[in-house]
């Protein structure tokens, strides 16, 4: 079989073990046996990989120890065969996603297009209006290059920046003050209709569609002082906007074909084929729970956007085979979150009550678990999850009590100090 070259996230899977005092991990590779020739699991990305029927196989085990303190991401371009791979890759390679609600470099958004991008996909982003000239001003100009490296050395290429404001959905929505604001000027076929029209005349298709977009006016206000018009502008920058940027781009994503489908009794690959488009949305633990101080309608948009998520999931994929998922996240020192006023305090509050006590990352470079999640849920590996919200905030959202309150403070509950 003709070498490949490997591009993608690799997340290496291992089993904790207790080596000198210290954690050692044993990192363990899985390899395909097809027609006695090895042949590693990378050539199981995808279907696109694949132009014939695989053979009865057999798994094999080998593992080494290394030690390490974080779960690493890294990108792969040796060649497949050359040199084996250990670990399951992300390979994205000839996909191409959009992105809407990058307006910076150190928020989820773009850290989502990093990793998607390090796994091999195209990637284009939507960029609010009024953001949009120093955004593109700061990308031009280098300012972002340093976040734009990606695990292999390289740089990420962002392949068009689109204007968007996701609030409308076409021109005809659009009020005459939004208009003529000067903020606006300049720009034009930013509607939601309109920035997938200009996509699908652009590259014709895209593969996985990410909706990175939350904004309510009055959030520092208590629910009972929010207005009407607050609330349902909450509403609809925050969870409608996803409703509207899906049915507009569903026409532009390619539908899935077949999943892999696994016979491990007989150890028969029956059928391999593309797992289709994939949908992505943010999401936060006060859809769930009372975080005070997240008002003006704030938590209750989550909670609509995740309900919107199952529905959705189902609607788009029985009539398009499209896959619908939200990545719950953790609270992140992001632009947009320092205006809520208290995000240091939620980030502390975390790391003190969180069963894995760390602050979420946005670094490529170091490790950035939602991007990887985001990642994971657009690749063939996650062909079967729909209509899931996945939480990837160090297991806050899994605890009751908040264990940093004195009253537990003769329970000799293990922690480390921050």
């Amino acid at each position: 079989m003709a070498a490949t070259a490997a591009s993608g996230l690799q997340l290496a899977s291992a089993r904790p073990c207790i080596a000198s005092s210290r954690r050692v991990f044993k990192a363990g590779a899985a390899n395909l046996d097809v027609n006695s020739k090895a042949v590693s699991w990378t050539k199981l990305v995808s279907a696109c990989h694949l132009s014939q029927s695989l053979e009865p196989f057999r798994r094999s085990f080998a593992s080494s120890s290394v030690k390490f303190d974080k779960v690493v991401t890294k990108a792969m371009s040796e060649s497949s065969e050359n040199k084996p791979v250990s670990g399951l890759p992300i390979d994205l390679k000839g996909k191409r996603a959009f992105i809407a609600g990058v307006a910076d470099d150190n928020g989820y958004g773009w850290a989502i297009a990093k990793s998607l991008a390090a796994a091999g996909a195209e990637i284009l982003v939507g960029t609010w209006v009024p953001a949009l000239n120093i955004f593109e001003t700061s990308l031009r100009r280098g300012k972002f290059d340093e976040s734009r490296v990606l695990p292999d050395g390289s740089l990420m290429e962002i392949t068009k920046v689109y204007p968007l404001d996701a609030v409308f959905d076409n021109p005809d929505d659009v009020p005459e003050d939004i208009k003529t604001n000067k903020r606006y000027a300049g720009s034009a076929n930013w509607t939601v209709k309109e920035v997938a029209e200009s996509v699908k005349q652009d590259f014709g298709s895209i593969d996985i569609l990410v909706h990175s977009l939350a904004n309510g006016p009055e959030v520092s206000k208590p629910l009972l002082e929010t207005s009407r018009n607050g609330y349902l502008a909450a509403l609809s920058a925050s969870s409608y906007s996803y409703v509207s940027l899906l049915k507009h781009f569903i026409p532009l994503m390619n539908p899935g074909m077949f999943i892999v489908h696994l016979m491990l009794v007989s150890y028969q690959i029956k059928s391999i084929s593309d797992t289709g488009g994939s949908s992505i949305s943010l999401t936060y633990i006060a859809s769930e729970r009372i975080i005070p101080g997240y008002g003006g309608g704030m938590s209750s948009a989550k909670a609509a956007l995740e309900s919107d998520t199952r529905v959705l999931a189902f609607e788009a994929g029985r009539k398009h085979k499209i896959r619908v998922n939200t990545i719950s996240a953790g609270p992140l020192r992001s632009r947009a979150a320092k205006a809520i006023g208290f995000i240091d305090t939620m980030i502390e509050y975390s790391i003190a009550n969180a069963p894995l006590q760390k602050e979420l990352s946005a670094e490529l470079n170091e490790t950035d678990e939602v991007g990887n999640a985001a990642a994971f849920l657009a690749s063939p590996l996650a062909s079967a999850i729909t209509g899931a919200v996945i939480y990837v905030d160090n297991g806050l959202n899994a605890m009751g009590v908040g264990v940093d309150s004195p009253i537990f403070k003769d329970l000799n509950i293990p922690g480390e100090k921050h």
